[in-house]
């Protein structure tokens, strides 16, 4: 196989929207500490959205992002938590992919922390391929060729591969049907 078209992790961005700022906002911060190492980063809202309160400029949720070999280690962990399997609706058409937890208690090796109590997460994993540089380096900055880019198939295939996961349509009310 050609050298070039092998897919491989660029990183992953753990992500938890709390839609306020304060106390849940500093659970959610502790709980992405705990699982990646790393001090996690604030959002802020850029629309005025008045039904929820929100408005430009408001603190209303964090993210993390790891790259490298400690992505890879999380994104195994994270994969056994959703059982090895995800479903093709989790695959965008650039090939990246993107899936929740409604608990972090499912993922292994993360004990009950009793100050954050139960929250869930966001798991966004962008894919790349060497030569991805060329559309985000400062100088003669390029679109990517047709042909280099990752279809969801690519990706799907990907993950099959590597990480060993069952891609299906099945819902997740009928895998719970089978508990």
């Amino acid at each position: 196989m050609n050298k070039m078209k092998e897919i491989r992790i660029e990183k992953i961005t753990l992500n938890i929207g709390v839609g306020e700022a304060g106390d849940k906002l500093e659970k959610a911060a502790i709980l992405l500490k705990k699982l990646t190492n790393i001090k996690p980063m604030f959002t802020k809202s850029s629309k005025r959205i008045p039904t929820w309160g929100v408005r430009p400029g408001l603190t209303i949720g964090t993210k993390a992002t790891l790259r490298g070999k400690e992505a890879e280690d999380l994104l195994k962990r994270l994969l056994i938590a959703k059982d090895n399997r995800l479903n093709p609706k989790n695959f965008d058409t650039q090939g990246n992919l993107s899936f929740g937890l409604s608990e972090y208690l499912e993922i292994p090796e993360i004990e009950y922390i009793p100050e954050v109590g139960i929250i869930g997460l966001e798991v966004s994993i962008t894919l790349e391929r060497p030569g991805f540089r060329i559309k985000r380096r400062k100088y003669q900055r390029k679109k990517l060729p047709k042909n280099h880019k990752i279809t969801k198939e690519e990706a799907m295939e990907f993950m099959e591969k590597k990480y060993n996961t069952n891609i299906t349509e099945e819902s997740q009310d009928d895998y719970e049907s089978l508990l």
